[in-house]
């Protein structure tokens, strides 16, 4: 446990409460519990906040994953058969990620984000009871392909917004609503995020007295929260993805702009 004072081990808790609920919504989490343990573990290396992120995530998202699987309507194979396939993803972009810029990235992302952001606006119907149909055997092939691969290559790559990438690819994919496809995203990060925490843990840089009482409160906010997202329905996790994605936006210009 590193040496921390009272007041910030509690608010780092409070964050991590936090980060559990907005994840198990509609995925971000990270974009909320990273600079609040940067910025309350300023000695602390990177790589060791990194590990020990992903040692509380964890715990949330499985927690979440629980409550929505036993209450929504939610195909686990095929969650599973995806986040394996994002697994393998973010190994892969974690191989090329040295060789890319963050610089060039971000304004990518920026664009992509807020055609996202209008899409959302201007679609009411996007991610409400199944809009399409059910998903053809051609549809789930290409979530597998493209959805696990191509954001779990993004993940390894880059990584912010990863989450909610997630919600969006699925609800447009597989016509999911936006609380499926939700309870979906929870399978899928708790496989990359094994495999990620498996090597931090194998590198020695997972802080775990500070993330087995971290956990705890993320594991709570995730609960809470896929329970919210389930009793208020889609219309509420639209609200709340608008809100992260805007966030994220507004996260990778500031970035950008203090690079």
């Amino acid at each position: 446990m590193p040496d921390i004072s009272l007041t910030m081990l509690v608010v780092l808790c409070l964050a991590a409460a936090a980060a559990g609920w907005i994840d198990a919504v509609v995925g971000g989490g990270g974009l909320l519990l990273l600079p609040a343990m940067l910025l309350g573990l300023p000695n602390v290396p990177a790589a060791h906040i990194l590990g020990t992120n992903k040692a509380v995530a964890i715990v949330g998202t499985t927690g979440a994953a629980v409550t929505y699987a036993r209450k929504a309507p939610v195909d686990v194979k095929s969650a599973v058969r995806i986040g394996l396939m994002a697994l393998a993803g973010s190994m892969t972009g974690a191989f090329f990620a040295a060789g890319i810029s963050s610089d060039v990235l971000r304004p990518v992302i920026m664009v992509v984000l807020l055609g996202v952001a209008a899409f959302v606006l201007l679609r009411p119907s996007f991610g409400k009871a199944q809009a399409g149909g059910p998903a053809t055997r051609g549809r789930h092939i290409t979530a597998v392909v493209l959805v696990g691969g191509g954001i779990g290559f993004y993940d390894g790559l880059f990584g912010p917004g990863t989450g909610t990438f997630l919600v969006l690819a699925l609800t447009a994919v597989l016509h999911l609503d936006l609380v499926t496809a939700s309870a979906t995203a929870k399978i899928v990060n708790v496989c990359t995020n094994g495999g990620a925490l498996a090597m931090f843990a194998y590198q020695g840089t997972v802080l775990w007295q500070l993330a087995a009482l971290m956990a705890v409160f993320n594991l709570a906010g995730g609960m809470f929260g896929a329970r919210m997202a389930l009793k208020k329905g889609s219309e509420f996790v639209r609200g709340v993805l608008l809100v992260v994605v805007f966030s994220l936006v507004a996260k990778l210009a500031f970035d950008q702009w203090t690079a």
